[in-house]
């Protein structure tokens, strides 16, 4: 039988491993943690759930639909839209055909102009029938030129897009290429953000089931520390022992993949975040199941109260909030905490929180830095010499979508290029 080695269990390495073994090979994974997923792991403890790093689902994913059912991750879903927030001030910004209640409040905010709000609807009719493959393709822009020359307003730029689309690539300068933006803005226009009851680990635990269902010898705690590609069977430096095998997929971390590889094209260059989980008593907060928006700084960037969105996060008694500091600041956990505790103070004059902090998450390489222009500098899954192959978000886009597509891409072009059923 046809042997495939599949070097790490993140989201790419699971759909990649278990595509491979449907198709007929004899697949094992070495996953250098105790646990799979790579970055998409859950720290669940004394009733919380705890997320590395703040994470969230969309759920119109075409790689996650493929992928997963859904209903088996027993979603809860933010309400869409954010509340932007300054001292003492708090306004609603909502998707008024999705969100009729907050249609009103929508309409009459003044952080944003009129102009802009029409813009916000024309933009949603045009890329929802753009495909997918189309987004990416073409002239590239930064984020900011993008909003500019379409005409968004200064207002709109600061006030939602820098902290709303600045969370979801860790780059609060909208310096991000704009197929990025245009992509996930697709992704909000035909889908929702939620995340998993059980936190979002349950995506990985899902694939991970999966692989195993499908034949996949998982080994974990153990670490791929050299590959030879030469020859006819690759062979793999794990610790103490070897392995060779017909064919290998490398799905470690971009910095382990070109160490290993040594395809320079991988992106390492890094976007990190430091997210803090506090619990506080009492009523939850008015913004309930949407995003806190800094429309002042980025300390934090933005406040989400999980245990209103999924209230699995958090014991029944208690309320759970997470905010996300974007880079990877250095600052003492306390310091963080106290610059929490003073923005909520600003924005709710009138209630005091006591927050007491739970746990401290600091992702150094939460996505790799995504430029203008990067998409077409990406490698290919065949790029290595020989059987060696890449699965992994740096052969796509940085998201839970592009490592999950990789996973399927690399999977096809290792079952054609091996005769696998």
């Amino acid at each position: 039988m046809t042997e495939v080695v599949v070097a790490g269990g993140g989201p790419a390495g699971l759909v990649a491993a278990r595509r491979l073994a449907d198709a007929g090979a004899d697949v094992r994974l070495y996953e250098r943690h105790h646990d799979l997923g790579g970055r998409v792991r859950t720290l669940r403890r004394d009733g919380f759930v705890f997320d590395r790093g703040f994470q969230v689902l969309f759920t119109a994913y075409p790689a996650l639909r493929r992928e997963l059912d859904l209903d088996d991750l027993d979603l809860r879903y933010f309400k869409p839209g954010a509340v932007v927030a300054r001292p003492g001030e708090r306004s609603t910004l909502s998707d008024p055909f999705r969100d009729v209640d907050a249609a009103l409040e929508t309409a009459l905010n003044r952080d944003v102009t009129f102009r802009d709000k029409l813009k916000v609807l024309g933009l949603r009719r045009e890329l929802a029938d753009e495909s997918d493959r189309e987004l990416f393709r073409g002239r590239d822009a930064t984020t900011r030129e993008y909003l500019r020359d379409r005409g968004f307003s200064e207002k709109f730029v600061e006030n939602f897009a820098a902290p709303f689309y600045g969370g979801i690539t860790l780059d609060r300068s909208l310096g991000t290429s704009k197929k990025v933006f245009e992509f996930t803005f697709k992704m909000l226009t035909v889908g929702r953000i939620a995340v998993p009851a059980r936190g979002m680990a349950a995506v990985s635990e899902r694939l991970a089931a999966s692989a195993r269902e499908a034949g996949v010898d998982v080994v974990t705690d153990e670490t791929v520390t050299d590959l030879d590609p030469n020859g006819r069977d690759p062979t793999l430096e794990l610790g103490r022992d070897s392995t060779a095998a017909d064919a290998v997929v490398v799905a470690t971390d971009p910095k382990q993949a070109r160490e290993l590889t040594g395809v320079e094209s991988i992106p390492t260059d890094a976007k990190g975040c430091v997210t803090q989980y506090y619990a506080f008593d009492g009523e939850e907060l008015d913004a309930g199941q949407r995003l806190l928006l800094n429309a002042e700084s980025d300390a934090p960037n933005h406040v989400a109260q999980l245990s209103s969105v999924a209230p699995e996060y958090a014991p029944e008694d208690r309320n759970l909030l997470s905010a996300t500091f974007l880079g990877v600041p250095d600052d003492p956990e306390e310091d963080l905490a106290a610059a929490t505790a003073r923005t909520l103070d600003s924005w709710y004059p009138e209630r005091r929180l006591d927050l007491e902090t739970l746990h401290t998450s600091r992702v150094e390489f939460a996505q790799f830095a995504q430029p203008p222009g990067v998409h077409g500098r990406l490698p290919d899954v065949d790029a290595p010499d020989g059987p060696v192959y890449l699965a992994g978000e740096f052969t796509e886009a940085s998201s839970l979508n592009a490592a999950m597509t990789s996973g399927r891409k690399a999977a096809k072009t290792v079952a054609e290029d091996l005769d696998l059923e």
